[in-house]
Protein backbone atom coordinates (compact mmCIF):
# COMPACT_ATOMS: atom_id res chain seq x y z
CA UNK A 1 0.00 0.00 0.00
CA UNK A 2 1.33 3.60 -1.00
CA UNK A 3 1.95 5.83 1.71
CA UNK A 4 -0.24 9.29 2.07
CA UNK A 5 1.33 12.43 0.89
CA UNK A 6 3.10 14.15 3.75
CA UNK A 7 2.76 17.22 1.82
CA UNK A 8 0.78 20.51 0.24
CA UNK A 9 0.50 19.76 -3.09
CA UNK A 10 -0.82 22.93 -3.64
CA UNK A 11 1.54 24.39 -1.88
CA UNK A 12 4.33 22.91 -3.64
CA UNK A 13 2.85 23.95 -6.94
CA UNK A 14 2.90 27.17 -5.88
CA UNK A 15 6.60 27.48 -5.31
CA UNK A 16 7.91 25.68 -8.28
CA UNK A 17 5.18 28.14 -10.48
CA UNK A 18 7.52 30.63 -8.49
CA UNK A 19 10.47 29.32 -9.86
CA UNK A 20 9.88 29.02 -13.50
CA UNK A 21 7.78 32.46 -13.40
CA UNK A 22 10.94 34.03 -11.70
CA UNK A 23 13.71 32.25 -13.94
CA UNK A 24 12.03 30.45 -16.83
CA UNK A 25 12.08 26.88 -17.39
CA UNK A 26 15.46 26.80 -19.23
CA UNK A 27 17.00 28.56 -16.43
CA UNK A 28 15.55 26.46 -13.79
CA UNK A 29 17.18 23.39 -12.70
CA UNK A 30 16.42 20.18 -10.73
CA UNK A 31 18.09 21.45 -7.49
CA UNK A 32 16.04 24.63 -7.96
CA UNK A 33 13.18 22.94 -7.73
CA UNK A 34 14.46 20.66 -4.76
CA UNK A 35 14.95 23.53 -2.94
CA UNK A 36 11.84 25.65 -3.08
CA UNK A 37 9.51 22.66 -2.87
CA UNK A 38 11.24 21.27 0.05
CA UNK A 39 10.97 17.71 -1.07
CA UNK A 40 13.67 15.50 -2.05
CA UNK A 41 13.75 14.73 -5.95
CA UNK A 42 12.49 10.91 -5.55
CA UNK A 43 9.60 12.91 -3.65
CA UNK A 44 9.10 15.51 -5.90
CA UNK A 45 9.37 13.63 -9.24
CA UNK A 46 7.46 10.35 -8.22
CA UNK A 47 4.20 12.71 -7.01
CA UNK A 48 4.72 15.30 -10.20
CA UNK A 49 6.67 13.47 -12.86
CA UNK A 50 9.82 14.90 -14.49
CA UNK A 51 10.55 18.43 -15.15
CA UNK A 52 8.41 19.01 -18.13
CA UNK A 53 4.68 17.81 -16.60
CA UNK A 54 5.88 19.53 -13.45
CA UNK A 55 6.40 23.04 -15.37
CA UNK A 56 2.72 22.38 -17.56
CA UNK A 57 0.76 22.14 -14.02
CA UNK A 58 2.01 24.94 -12.80
CA UNK A 59 1.37 26.72 -15.48
CA UNK A 60 -1.92 25.01 -16.23
CA UNK A 61 -2.54 26.09 -12.54
CA UNK A 62 -1.66 29.59 -13.05
CA UNK A 63 -4.16 29.99 -15.95
CA UNK A 64 -6.41 28.83 -14.18
CA UNK A 65 -6.25 30.96 -11.28
CA UNK A 66 -6.13 33.71 -13.54
CA UNK A 67 -8.58 32.95 -15.51
CA UNK A 68 -10.91 32.70 -12.78
CA UNK A 69 -9.59 35.99 -11.60
CA UNK A 70 -10.17 37.73 -14.73
CA UNK A 71 -13.58 36.32 -15.09
CA UNK A 72 -14.82 38.05 -11.82
CA UNK A 73 -13.12 40.77 -12.66
CA UNK A 74 -15.29 41.46 -15.73
CA UNK A 75 -18.43 39.86 -14.64
CA UNK A 76 -18.70 42.63 -11.23
CA UNK A 77 -17.69 45.61 -12.72
CA UNK A 78 -20.42 47.78 -12.55
CA UNK A 79 -19.81 49.35 -16.08
CA UNK A 80 -18.21 46.56 -18.73
CA UNK A 81 -16.16 49.61 -20.70
CA UNK A 82 -14.94 50.27 -17.04
CA UNK A 83 -13.43 46.40 -17.11
CA UNK A 84 -12.38 46.40 -19.82
CA UNK A 85 -10.07 49.51 -19.46
CA UNK A 86 -8.87 48.07 -15.86
CA UNK A 87 -7.83 44.99 -18.28
CA UNK A 88 -6.02 46.97 -20.28
CA UNK A 89 -4.06 48.81 -17.30
CA UNK A 90 -3.84 45.48 -15.65
CA UNK A 91 0.22 45.33 -16.35
CA UNK A 92 0.58 48.69 -14.84
CA UNK A 93 -1.20 48.20 -11.25
CA UNK A 94 2.01 47.88 -9.23
CA UNK A 95 3.06 51.24 -8.66
CA UNK A 96 6.57 50.90 -8.51
CA UNK A 97 7.06 48.70 -11.29
CA UNK A 98 8.17 45.27 -10.20
CA UNK A 99 4.89 43.34 -11.78
CA UNK A 100 5.68 44.85 -14.95
CA UNK A 101 9.13 43.79 -14.89
CA UNK A 102 8.32 40.06 -13.69
CA UNK A 103 5.70 40.18 -16.67
CA UNK A 104 2.55 37.09 -16.86
CA UNK A 105 3.93 33.59 -16.46
CA UNK A 106 2.26 32.61 -19.74
CA UNK A 107 3.33 35.45 -21.61
CA UNK A 108 6.61 34.41 -20.77
CA UNK A 109 6.53 30.97 -20.97
CA UNK A 110 5.01 31.89 -24.63
CA UNK A 111 7.94 33.58 -25.38
CA UNK A 112 10.23 31.34 -24.13
CA UNK A 113 9.02 28.18 -25.33
CA UNK A 114 5.83 28.24 -27.72
CA UNK A 115 8.20 27.53 -30.51
CA UNK A 116 9.81 24.49 -29.41
CA UNK A 117 7.44 23.09 -27.21
CA UNK A 118 3.82 22.24 -28.57
CA UNK A 119 2.76 21.45 -25.43
CA UNK A 120 3.30 25.15 -23.69
CA UNK A 121 1.84 26.37 -27.36
CA UNK A 122 -1.18 24.42 -26.83
CA UNK A 123 -1.81 26.37 -23.58
CA UNK A 124 -0.85 29.29 -24.89
CA UNK A 125 -4.11 29.04 -27.44
CA UNK A 126 -6.24 27.87 -25.04
CA UNK A 127 -5.47 30.32 -22.63
CA UNK A 128 -5.48 33.37 -24.62
CA UNK A 129 -8.84 31.60 -26.83
CA UNK A 130 -10.56 31.53 -23.18
CA UNK A 131 -9.08 35.06 -22.42
CA UNK A 132 -10.69 36.56 -25.58
CA UNK A 133 -13.76 34.66 -25.09
CA UNK A 134 -14.23 36.70 -21.30
CA UNK A 135 -13.50 39.82 -23.05
CA UNK A 136 -15.22 39.39 -25.91
CA UNK A 137 -18.58 38.92 -23.64
CA UNK A 138 -17.52 42.43 -21.76
CA UNK A 139 -17.53 43.96 -25.04
CA UNK A 140 -20.85 42.55 -26.07
CA UNK A 141 -21.63 43.99 -22.51
CA UNK A 142 -20.34 47.14 -23.29
CA UNK A 143 -22.06 47.73 -26.35
CA UNK A 144 -25.20 46.56 -24.71
CA UNK A 145 -24.57 49.41 -22.37
CA UNK A 146 -24.13 52.21 -24.78
CA UNK A 147 -20.56 52.39 -24.11
CA UNK A 148 -19.12 50.93 -27.54
CA UNK A 149 -20.75 51.23 -30.65
CA UNK A 150 -22.88 48.54 -31.79
CA UNK A 151 -20.96 48.28 -35.32
CA UNK A 152 -17.76 46.70 -33.13
CA UNK A 153 -16.75 43.02 -33.61
CA UNK A 154 -16.60 41.52 -30.07
CA UNK A 155 -14.38 39.14 -31.07
CA UNK A 156 -12.08 41.59 -33.00
CA UNK A 157 -12.35 43.81 -30.56
CA UNK A 158 -11.36 41.71 -27.92
CA UNK A 159 -8.31 40.07 -29.62
CA UNK A 160 -7.16 44.28 -29.59
CA UNK A 161 -7.62 44.73 -26.24
CA UNK A 162 -5.70 41.18 -25.38
CA UNK A 163 -2.76 42.28 -27.65
CA UNK A 164 -2.61 45.66 -26.41
CA UNK A 165 -2.21 44.29 -22.73
CA UNK A 166 0.18 41.74 -24.14
CA UNK A 167 2.22 44.59 -25.67
CA UNK A 168 2.01 45.91 -21.99
CA UNK A 169 3.30 42.78 -20.26
CA UNK A 170 6.16 42.32 -22.84
CA UNK A 171 7.61 45.93 -22.56
CA UNK A 172 7.05 45.89 -19.00
CA UNK A 173 9.34 42.60 -19.34
CA UNK A 174 12.11 44.95 -20.92
CA UNK A 175 12.23 47.28 -17.97
CA UNK A 176 10.47 50.15 -19.66
CA UNK A 177 10.34 52.64 -16.12
CA UNK A 178 6.71 52.50 -14.46
CA UNK A 179 5.64 56.13 -15.48
CA UNK A 180 6.28 55.66 -19.17
CA UNK A 181 4.73 52.36 -19.12
CA UNK A 182 1.55 53.96 -17.91
CA UNK A 183 1.90 56.57 -19.42
CA UNK A 184 1.31 53.81 -22.72
CA UNK A 185 -1.29 51.57 -21.19
CA UNK A 186 -3.40 55.10 -20.87
CA UNK A 187 -2.88 55.89 -24.24
CA UNK A 188 -4.13 52.47 -25.65
CA UNK A 189 -7.03 52.54 -22.93
CA UNK A 190 -8.29 55.64 -24.41
CA UNK A 191 -7.26 54.72 -27.85
CA UNK A 192 -9.22 52.07 -27.70
CA UNK A 193 -12.13 52.37 -25.37
CA UNK A 194 -12.92 56.22 -25.77
CA UNK A 195 -15.53 57.79 -23.54
CA UNK A 196 -18.73 57.67 -25.47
Amino acid sequence: MARPRQFDEEQVIRAVRDQFWDAGYAATSLEDLVRVSGLGKGSLYGAFGDKHRLFLKALREYTDTSGGYLREMLASAPRAVDALRAFVMAPVNDPGGAAARRGCLMANSTYELATSDPDVLAEARRTYEATTALVAESVGRAQDEGDLPRDVNPVEMARALLAAQQGLVFMGRTGLDIDTLTATARTLAVKLLPDA
